[in-house]
C-alpha cells in the first residue's frame, strides 16, 4: 500500500488521466482511473487520511484496490498491493494479505490459522477476498 514513496503525479491531464513517473526507474507512464473505477476514485476522503498509500488506491468493502489497473505500469501489477489488514481480537495488527494473496506475518499464531485456511479457502472462486474475510473474523479477527 505504501507506493506512494514509488511514483509521483506530475499533472493531470484529463478528468481521469495523469501523467506519472516511477520514482525507482524515471519511467514516464500515463495512468488512467480503470472506467468502473471512476466514482470510486473521486471519492478523497479515505487517500486524504494515507497520505503514505499509492494516490491510485481507493478502499471497496473489505479490501483496498487500484483504481489504474488497466495502465499500471508491469512493477505495480507484479508488486500486488496490500489488500487487507489483519487484527487480533485485542486490536493490534498481526498480519497483512497482499494482492496474490499472500499472508505477511510474524504472528505464530495467525500462521497457524493462515495454514488452516490454506486448505478450506476457495483460492479459485471469484470473491476469493470475501472467502478469506470470512474465514479470518470466523477465527476472531478484525479485518480491514
Amino acid at each position: 500500500m505504501f507506493l506512494g514513496d514509488y511514483l509521483t503525479i506530475e499533472r493531470q491531464i484529463g478528468p481521469f488521466e495523469f501523467e506519472c513517473r516511477s520514482v525507482s526507474t524515471g519511467t514516464p507512464f500515463t495512468a488512467r482511473v480503470d472506467e468502473d473505477k471512476q466514482e470510486l476514485f473521486a471519492d478523497r476522503s479515505w487517500i486524504e487520511g494515507h497520505s503514505t498509500a499509492c494516490p491510485f488506491l481507493r478502499p471497496l468493502g473489505n479490501r483496498i484496490v487500484c483504481t489504474i489497473h488497466e495502465t499500471s505500469p508491469f512493477q505495480w501489477k507484479a508488486y500486488q498491493c496490500l489488500i487487507l489488514y489483519i487484527f487480533a481480537p485485542y486490536g493490534r495488527e498481526v498480519g497483512r494479505v497482499n494482492g496474490t494473496f499472500g499472508l505477511i506475518t510474524d504472528d505464530p499464531e495467525l500462521r497457524s490459522v493462515g495454514g488452516e485456511g490454506e486448505m478450506v479457502i476457495d483460492w479459485w472462486a471469484e470473491d476469493v477476498e470475501e472467502h478469506i474475510c470470512r474465514f479470518l473474523q470466523e477465527k476472531g479477527y478484525h479485518i480491514v
